[in-house]
């Protein structure tokens, strides 16, 4: 049995969003919904679209089209690995130093009674709000980045929660109460 480890050594001034959740279903079921960034549109409202460029495996770049506010953003990311079925890394490759990984972990004792098995699956993304470029936004007059920053800084939180609820919805198909461990916030 692998045993993985999460503790990652997150610089000053970069911030850090990290929860998991219980899914009814095998790692190797769990997987491809994790790999189907299209389909993230139908989890979040803010994400009106996702373009492939790629087959999906590592080096698959997706522009991710997001609409907040009076913004809107085009967010560029790569897979930059991938350990099927029990992780998948990105970076974003515009805008923002970000990156993030979808790790998922068998953990079929944790399985209710009625249900096969469980999984454990965790989301992070790490990222510095500060090396956002503001020429990639197009901010209205008189809003400066960082009312941007401290207005969609606690939205991040609540939108990966929104993601990870609809997802297992998705993976399970149908909707339950999920519990969401939160392990690391900003």
């Amino acid at each position: 049995m692998t045993i993985l480890t999460f503790e990652r050594i997150v610089p000053v001034g970069v911030d850090r969003i990290l929860l998991s959740t219980l899914v009814y279903r095998s790692p190797e079921e769990v997987f491809p919904y994790v790999q189907a960034f299209t389909n993230y549109p139908r989890y979040t409202e803010h994400l009106e679209d996702v373009t492939v460029h790629g087959d999906g495996g590592v080096g698959s770049r997706y522009d991710l089209r997001f609409a907040w506010w009076k913004l809107t953003y085009t967010a560029r990311s790569r897979v930059t690995d991938i350990s099927n079925p029990q992780s998948l890394e990105w970076r974003l490759t515009n805008s923002i130093d970000a990156r993030g990984e979808w790790r998922i972990e068998a953990e079929p004792e944790s399985a209710p009674v009625g249900e096969e098995t469980a999984s454990r699956v965790y989301f992070e993304a790490v990222y510095d709000p500060h090396t956002a470029d503001t020429s990639s936004l197009s901010l209205p007059r008189f809003v400066s980045l960082d009312w941007v920053i401290r207005k969609v800084q606690p939205k991040l939180v609540g939108e990966a929660e929104t993601v990870v609820e609809r997802l297992v919805a998705d993976i399970e198909g149908r909707r339950r109460p999920v519990e969401l461990k939160v392990h690391e916030t900003p």
